[in-house]
């Protein structure tokens, strides 16, 4: 087939499937500019090569040629109709992009009950659109980053997961680096949304219990605590312990207090450390152990002494509240917002948020038991970092 034939048949392909998929109103077809580089061939050998190919197409019923002066195969072509999208396909030997949606379909569907965020995905697809750069010949990705969340999520049913990543590819894919090579599907499949802001690849394993190396969590405050060996105070400004050392609260602070962002822990730290108050970092979404761990800290704490967090107000941000908020209730506990309403964010701060934001924002607002404060927000009309404040 000749190269550059081809290539514009591909061309044609994709007008007919933009045609079908509603993003185009135009007839599909190559017009005199898109044939420009044909027509101005001086080669006898490259004009019928390239016409041999168009002719071919026109006999399987793929496209109509329309010849200069409407004289059939005299001059040049000068312009192609596509008559058969499917057709067309046949003949290059493609797969049309509506009969891959619905391969993808039928292989992705089962997953919709656990993952809804899934239809939103097919409906890109047949939209034409990518999501993370993956289009309907990424199934097998999809199918991975599910086995993969289902993979952990049981795990940590029956213990709090914390596994070398490689380790947990190995054993579940026999490939050490298929897990990495799936961030994009599921961050995705975590936050539910095609939408949400892109996170570090780190950020999304610590989600589900594995790390290349594993991090202490970090904690402030004049407190005490049981740990594995010892019970002691907390060193000032903070100290670094494995979350499965930290055993329970060996005395009742003033307050909780989660913080997301490294940055306003250690600024918090250091001029907190000799509070009763216990300040914990959360270093974005909580990694399994870490949340076992703050709910063994919250099962000995009197539910007088109040429950914080302060973090981003954006979609992540009350994502990790809700997280947070749900852990706490299990054990009678209920978190409240700290520096978090639209009042503590001076204007020169805000960053206009979307319309699907904010919906977000509303939605994990209201999963932590703060509608009044996701409302508040959502008619602010905007996004704010920690570290900003």
């Amino acid at each position: 087939m000749d190269i550059l034939a081809r290539s514009s048949l591909e061309r044609l392909l994709s007008a007919g499937e933009k045609l079908a998929a509603g993003k185009r109103t135009r007839q599909a077809a190559l017009t005199k500019s898109d044939l420009a580089e044909y027509r101005e061939f001086t080669s006898l050998q490259k004009k019928e090569s390239f016409e041999t190919t168009m002719c071919a197409a026109r006999a399987e019923g793929a496209v109509d040629l329309v010849w200069e002066d409407g004289r059939a195969e005299i001059g040049f072509i000068e312009r192609i109709n596509l008559c058969d999208a499917r057709r067309l396909a046949k003949f290059l030997g493609v797969v049309l992009a509506q009969d891959q949606v619905a391969n993808a379909q039928g292989q992705l569907l089962p997953l919709e009950a656990k993952f809804p965020v899934i239809r939103e995905v097919l409906r890109r697809w047949s939209e034409l659109r990518k999501t993370r750069g993956l289009g309907p010949n990424s199934v097998p990705d999809w199918l991975d980053a599910a086995r993969t969340i289902e993979f952990c999520q049981r795990d940590a049913a029956s213990q709090a997961i914390s596994l070398p990543i490689r380790e947990a590819s190995a054993r579940l894919f026999n490939d050490s680096k298929r897990i990495e090579r799936l961030t994009g599907p599921l961050d995705i499949l975590l936050a539910n949304s095609t939408e949400t802001e892109i996170r570090e690849p780190t950020a999304v394993w610590q989600e589900l219990g594995l790390f290349r190396e594993e991090h202490p969590v970090r904690l402030a405050g004049d407190v005490m605590l049981e740990r594995e060996r010892v019970i002691a105070r907390l060193d000032a400004p903070y100290m670094g312990l494995p979350a499965t050392a930290v055993r329970r609260l060996a005395d009742t602070p003033e307050s909780v207090m989660t913080i997301e962002n490294l940055t306003t822990f250690h600024s918090e730290a250091r001029r907190r450390c000799n509070e009763r108050v216990l300040l914990i970092y959360t270093a974005g979404m909580p990694s399994p152990t870490w949340r076992a761990m703050y709910i063994r800290l919250l099962t000995d704490l009197p539910t007088k002494v109040p429950v914080f967090h302060w973090g981003d107000i954006d979609e992540g941000g009350f994502r990790i509240a809700a997280t947070l908020a749900q852990d706490a209730r299990t054990v009678g506990h209920a978190i409240q917002p700290w520096s978090m309403h639209p009042d503590d964010v001076p204007t020169d701060f805000r960053r206009k948020a979307t319309s699907h934001t904010l919906d977000r924002i509303r939605h994990f607002a209201r999963t932590a038991g703060w509608g009044a404060l996701g409302e508040s927000i959502a008619q602010a009309g905007f996004t704010v970092e920690q570290e900003s404040l």
